[in-house]
């Protein structure tokens, strides 16, 4: 019994010692587990800190980098870009004088487009009070307006602006429209001048066409009492204008009240800013006033303080129309624009509308006529002249207005197809006088010209009545001027072609172009070799006739002949 019970208590013993372990080393294992938690949770809370109240000076997320645009600019007025489905009446548009309804249904005009029903209401609203003072005594904000070619941005400054001093008593230079080209002044001015005949208002035209002594006859008289002003509205280039500021005794812009830049992107340019800083300089000068004229007295704006606000101040309204309006904020600084609010047909519908994702590619720069259709021709360089005469003698496109890059290559295009025959052509470039291109616009509109030929002078805001299709001859290397140059075209809601010869090591880049501009609706159209041959024989007599012709001196321009190579 005794033997039992110890061999009994040593059996307990090693159970117990062996219990022992067993818990040691699970108490063992259970550290060395804590242990690498510990460690583990260690690791994460260095890669995945806590939210920390420091703030990391230089520290930022990668995010992708937006252009930042002033207010004006991002959330701009928008305006419908189909003329023909919102066409306003002319009486729906409030605040028109009855006088200038009634001149413009004798002109034939029964609606507005979408960019004149919202614009004129806008200018003659800032002149509300009249043109002495701005809207309850504050200065005006300027207006900027960028819609398509042919969608009738002249008519919607120059009705507000007749309207607005109709009730001027002395004749002062209250508005100046200042444009890049001869062809394009003549245009506003001639609109100018149906709106105000009748009314006493004068608009007088500086292009540079007339002598220097004859526009300054034009400008001011000299009385006993000092230079008096003869014109009300000046319709200007740049030069000639300039000139005028610095050498025309008694020219005054001090009365200065509107200041409309047509084809503000190309004017905001280098090569004319220095005028529009003339302008200003000039409509700010500070003149020997003396007994009432005081009250009159004119300094350039800066912080209203109790003095300023001391004498009232004829504003300064600035007014830009542009078809290709720069959306450099940049650039736009150098007009020094006051509050200013854009006018713009140039959104993305899925961003107007909502429908979808708006995404960067959706987003378009410029806005074309909604009736243009668009279409490039791959080729070469030989057969580009084959191309031209196919299009015209075998498609029988009629006032067609074909574009080149230079007056040089215009001008021998159009001895090569003058030499071709059979084609009513005509050329159209800055080596003609004034009054033989007035004289070939004047025949191209009335159908006695079916082809002609033009270098970019026409490109930028002419109205050219009655183009059915436009031809790129030389593809253009910039989008605006690609922009201004179809524009000829499906024109005030009609409809019109645009082709572009489009060299083959040209097409990737010409097309890259458009895109990144927004433009994907232009067709590819190819024209096979064998619809050219026929032309061939014809082409090269067209050629050496006019070598020939060349050579005996009969043409004072220098040749370079087109070679003919496997179609």
């Amino acid at each position: 019994k005794n033997k039992s019970s110890q061999k009994k208590k040593a059996d307990e013993e090693t159970e117990g010692a062996g219990t022992r372990k067993k818990e040691n080393s699970q108490r063992a294992e259970g550290s060395q587990s804590t242990k690498e938690d510990l460690s583990l949770a260690a690791l994460e809370e260095e890669a995945n800190p806590p939210p920390s109240s420091l703030v990391v000076l230089g520290d930022y997320d990668r995010k992708p980098v937006q252009p930042f645009l002033p207010q004006w600019l991002a959330q701009p007025k928008l305006v419908q870009k189909r003329i023909k489905d919102n066409l306003v009446p002319i009486g729906e548009v409030p605040g028109i004088h009855p006088r200038l309804l009634k001149k413009l249904q004798m002109n034939g005009i029964e609606s507005f487009f979408p960019v004149q029903a919202e614009v004129i209401p806008a200018i003659l609203q800032s002149a509300s009070n009249g043109y002495l003072v701005g809207q309850g005594g504050y200065r005006p904000k300027d207006i900027c307006v960028s819609a398509p070619t042919g969608s009738g941005k002249t008519l919607s400054f120059v009705i507000p602006i007749v309207q607005v001093l109709l009730d001027r008593v002395v004749c002062q230079v209250r508005a100046l429209v200042v444009l890049p080209t001869k062809e394009l002044a003549q245009q506003v001015s001639k609109v100018f001048n149906i709106y105000t005949d009748g009314t006493g208002l004068k608009v007088v035209l500086i292009t540079g066409q007339k002598p220097f002594a004859k526009e300054q006859e034009m400008l001011v008289q000299k009385k006993v009492t000092g230079y008096c002003s003869l014109a009300d509205i000046i319709v200007a280039t740049p030069g000639r204008l300039t000139d005028h500021i610095s050498q025309t005794a008694g020219f005054s812009l001090t009365q200065l009240r509107f200041l409309i830049v047509d084809e503000a992107d190309r004017m905001i340019d280098d090569m004319h800013q220095n005028c529009l800083n003339q302008i200003v300089k000039a409509a700010f000068q500070v003149e020997n006033y003396s007994g009432s004229n005081m009250l009159f007295q004119r300094t350039k704006p800066g912080p209203i303080t109790a003095a300023s606000s001391c004498y009232p101040q004829i504003p300064l309204q600035k007014l830009l129309f542009s078809a290709t309006l720069t959306q450099d904020p940049e650039k736009l600084q150098q007009l020094d624009l006051f509050q200013p609010r854009l006018f713009t047909s140039v959104y993305s519908e899925k961003e107007t509308f909502g429908v979808g994702t708006e995404t960067e590619q959706d987003t378009k720069k410029y806005t074309l006529p909604e009736g243009l259709s668009q279409c490039y021709v791959p080729c070469d360089l030989n057969s580009k002249p084959l191309l031209l005469l196919y299009f015209m003698l075998k498609m029988k496109f009629t006032r067609v207005l074909c574009f080149t890059n230079s007056r040089e290559a215009s001008h021998r295009l159009f001895l090569l197809v003058q030499a071709f025959g059979g084609i009513a052509v005509a050329e159209f470039s800055s080596r003609l006088p004034p009054n033989e291109r007035q004289r070939t616009m004047k025949e191209f509109e009335q159908g006695k010209i079916q082809l002609l030929i033009s270098t970019d002078a026409t490109a930028r805001g002419i109205d050219v009545k009655g183009v059915n299709y436009v031809i790129n001859y030389d593809a253009p290397q910039f989008i605006r001027t690609y922009i201004h140059r179809v524009g000829r075209t499906a024109r005030a809601g009609k409809v019109g072609v645009a082709f572009s010869l489009v060299l083959r090591i040209q097409e990737r880049r010409f097309l890259r172009m458009l895109k990144d501009a927004g433009i994907r609706d232009i067709k590819k159209h190819p024209v096979k070799g064998n619809s050219l041959k026929p032309l061939v024989q014809k082409y090269e007599e067209a050629l050496c006739k006019l070598e020939k012709t060349v050579k005996e001196g009969k043409q004072n321009a220098e040749f370079k002949p087109f070679v003919i190579t496997e179609l």
